[in-house]
């Protein structure tokens, strides 16, 4: 039997892009894309990617060249997931809130051939190349992304998305994929601790990212799927592709407003969504007075920063159907999700959101995920309370760091991928994420977890957003200092009012030593707090501020963070930081 040859009938090597010829030969007259006033079928979109493909290939685009695009989640930056691999080429699309410098490594980094450009963001792009070309950097062609809606003219360089695609032949001959570990897109990490990264998708990879996860999440045929994740961000978790697999209508808006999200899911009747935790805060402070409540419920598969169990609570209550999934890009998105079980529907509504809350078991197309004992490698207990590196192996880990063979080796140990996140295996098979391994507090010897912290504090009813870092402390070594954000900025917070709350909810040890109040959390550009930045802040308290005095009556002291923000040298700091 092992001479049994591969055939072209019974071989193709696996890619998500095969799954747009199929979309237009099962769902040719569907709905594909909707945009403003802007709708295209399943048929329109494969003849606008096909079109695609061949004006790259006519720019003197070849295989495993990269494209790079700077965009919103709009037709164009849809289109880009198929029409970009059909010429064989790379799809690097760039976080769109990244600064002139970040982006400028990036094509330096990925050597883009072509930057497609979306004309909100021209200036952005026009400085990038700037600081490239001022390096000595290679700069690529560049084409600009107008308004389909609204086309407003802008221009940088001569190239024109729409004008390409009118010269392009949706007939010509594309080149054929012969290797499934062919790259087809190229991502990077979001960097905020150290350089970028670039990570690197295998066809193979997408595609059984793809179907794992549309499986899991139960998504069933013509679903529709609103786009408030980024398309930048890890493909959209390949729900790009994923939506061309189904037979989906992608409703593509450009911001993440409340009115924009509600408009949208009641004008289109959404029934799934992705989205950062971020996005929940969004959410509610759209539903101000109950202004909202949904007609229908809407699915919605989130991730990143582990969102607490109160938080998911409340916007269920909406009507979202939250399912909790953790993930990265070095994992095509997401690796962990939490499958429901029937039986958790008869418990109360706070068990469900903690239960929820759990990121869960491996995606379909992982081999395995463990949670292991770092140094020794060896699997934790399932006990729910022994810590240990989250690590993972299959189809759709990435191939790896492009042009980084440190960063490589240090990634994949001992057939596994280190993800450097903490958590716990439970009972039930279940991993619940604790922390980045670098955002352990490590206070008197005893190991610290800040998201369980942060837990507490997010249950807290005057506290909307909350995280928590190590603190220097000439004692202990280390100790949570909180970082807290109120739900009423008139009415205030005292710091003796949160720490008696924590104080009666968690072990003495685990209790924040500091408490600050702060407008807003210094957040990344995939909405992730940036921790990095609040541990800087956190590290200028003095050992003799550590020691808190009691608040004085009509001063601002270090011990209370009721009073005016700006008069708070830490609160300073950090606002000043957060600008960077």
């Amino acid at each position: 039997m092992d001479q049994l040859p591969k055939r072209p009938a019974n071989y193709v090597p696996l890619s998500p892009v095969g799954f747009l010829p199929r979309a237009n030969a099962v769902y040719g007259d569907r709905t594909s894309v909707i945009y403003g006033r802007v709708r295209f079928t399943w048929s329109q979109t494969y003849t606008r990617c096909r079109r695609l493909a061949s004006a790259l290939l006519s720019l003197g685009v070849r295989r495993g060249d990269v494209v790079s695009v700077l965009a919103p989640n709009v037709p164009a930056m849809y289109e880009m997931h198929f029409g970009v691999p059909m010429a064989g080429a790379v799809l690097n699309t760039i976080n769109t809130r990244l600064d002139a410098g970040a982006v400028a490594t990036i094509l330096r980094h990925s050597a883009a051939k072509l930057l497609f450009v979306d004309y909100e963001y021209t200036r952005l792009a026009g400085d990038a190349l700037r600081i490239l070309a001022g390096s000595d950097g290679a700069v690529p062609l560049v084409a600009v992304i107008d308004d389909l809606d609204a086309p407003t003219g802008a221009r940088l360089g001569e190239l024109e998305y729409e004008a390409l695609l009118a010269h392009g032949d949706p007939d010509a001959e594309l080149p054929a994929l012969t290797d499934e570990w062919d790259a087809v897109t190229l991502n990077y990490t979001s960097g905020t601790t150290s350089a970028p990264k670039g990570v690197v998708y295998s066809h193979r990879g997408a595609y059984l990212s793809t179907t794992s996860l549309l499986l899991q999440w139960g998504v069933g045929t013509e679903p529709v799927y609103l786009w408030t994740l980024p398309m930048f961000h890890c493909n959209g978790w390949t729900f790009t592709w994923g939506m061309a697999a189904r037979g989906g209508v992608n409703v593509c808006i450009r911001d993440t407003r409340p009115a924009d999200i509600y408009r949208a899911i009641a004008r289109h009747r959404v029934t799934h969504m992705c989205c950062a935790p971020v996005v929940f805060s969004i959410l509610l402070d759209g539903d101000a007075a109950g202004r909202h409540h949904l007609e229908a419920p809407v699915h919605v598969l989130t991730g990143g920063a582990p969102p607490p169990a109160a938080l998911l609570e409340r916007v269920e209550r909406i009507g979202f159907r939250v399912t909790h999934a953790y993930g990265l890009t070095e994992a095509t998105g997401p690796a962990l999700a939490c499958e429901w079980r029937d039986q958790w529907d008869r418990l109360p509504h706070p068990e469900r959101a903690r239960l929820k809350a759990r990121q869960g078991v491996s995606v379909l197309s992982l081999a395995d995920a463990d949670v292991k004992d770092a140094e020794t490698m060896a699997s934790v207990p399932r006990d729910g309370k022994t810590v240990g590196e989250i690590v993972l192996r299959g189809s759709s880990v990435m191939k790896g760091y492009l042009n980084n063979p440190k960063a490589n080796e240090e990634a994949f140990r001992g057939g596994w991928f280190l993800t450097g996140d903490v958590g716990v295996v439970h009972e039930d098979g279940y991993i619940e994420i604790k922390d980045r391994s670098k955002d352990v507090i490590i206070s008197g010897g005893e190991n610290i977890c800040s998201k369980e912290v942060e837990e507490v504090l997010f249950r807290h009813p005057a506290v909307a957003d909350a995280a928590v870092v190590a603190m220097p402390h000439p004692r202990w070594g280390e100790t949570p200092c909180a970082f807290v954000v109120a739900r009423d900025r008139d009415a205030g917070v005292s710091e003796e009012d949160v720490l008696a709350f924590c104080g009666k909810r968690m072990a003495r040890f685990m209790v924040p030593k500091k408490v600050v109040l702060v407008d807003a959390l210094p957040r990344n550009g995939l909405g992730k707090v940036e921790k990095v930045k609040l541990r800087e802040a956190a590290r200028k308290l003095t050992p003799a501020t550590v020691q808190t005095q009691k608040p004085t009556k009509g001063k601002t002291t270090t011990s209370t963070v009721g009073g005016r923000r700006d008069e708070h040298p830490v609160v300073a700091h950090i606002m000043a930081v957060s600008r960077l």
